[in-house]
């Protein structure tokens, strides 16, 4: 019978508690970066596509090692973060920061490609209105931009869920805490008998994964079919 154990639940919980808080912390700096990128011309443009991309191609545990040598209690920013309360290390919210930096690649490239799409002309109608570049981005790009920055989101959600070498190594496995279902999986394979709860919790995180990959498709094709409309 598929029958969630209290444990399993706490970790489904604390994973989806995870990966919001990433998405919804990581959001502003996406829509930023990635319409900096995609519109503005700057030195070393080349080298921060290349930084906001790295987390795909290292593996997951040298960046939860960076994170930790930066973030963590005997890092470079830690103790200064720790003496007005901020503690990542060993805590949920560590494990939202790894999420976060795992993801943001995959929301960046989403919402910059929507960036790219849109008309110049409508930038320059809007310029020619008496819009400053930052009216212009509030009044045209960002709206046109929604549904990138809504799979961007999912995408980036998605990823957080499913996050394990970067999280485990920047704030452990601590069941409660930071133990979040790709964590508990790693645990319950490792004891005789957990080969259940393992599958249950995969099956779980493969819905999941699945719903918001489906969902992300669904966006996208809404949004083609309008501008289809439109043109």
């Amino acid at each position: 019978m598929f029958e969630l154990s209290p444990a399993e639940w706490t970790a489904i919980r604390l994973s989806l508690k995870i990966a919001t808080v990433a998405t919804l912390a990581s959001l502003p700096f996406g829509i930023l970066t990635a319409y900096a990128l995609a519109r503005c011309q700057f030195p070393g443009k080349s080298l921060v596509n290349g930084v906001v991309h790295l987390p795909l191609v290292l593996p997951p545990v040298v960046t939860g090692f960076v994170l930790l040598m930066l973030l963590g209690r005997k890092g470079v920013f830690g103790p200064a973060l720790a003496e007005i309360g901020i503690v990542f290390s060993f805590r949920w919210t560590g494990a939202a920061v790894a999420c976060a930096v795992m993801g943001f690649p995959l929301m960046v490239r989403a919402m910059r490609l929507s960036f790219e799409a849109i008309d110049r002309r409508l930038e320059l109608a809007s310029a020619t209105l008496g819009a400053n570049r930052i009216w212009t981005f509030l009044l045209v790009n960002l709206p046109l931009a929604v549904p990138g920055v809504i799979v961007g989101a999912i995408l980036a959600f998605a990823k957080a869920l499913g996050e394990f070498g970067a999280t485990i190594t920047f704030v452990s496995n601590i069941p409660g805490e930071t133990q979040t279902i790709s964590a508990a999986i790693y645990s319950y394979t490792q004891v005789p008998g957990g080969d259940e709860s393992a599958m249950r919790l995969t099956i779980v995180a493969v819905f999941i994964a699945l719903s918001a990959l489906m969902a992300s498709e669904i966006i996208q094709w809404r949004a083609q079919k309008r501008i289809g409309r439109a043109e």
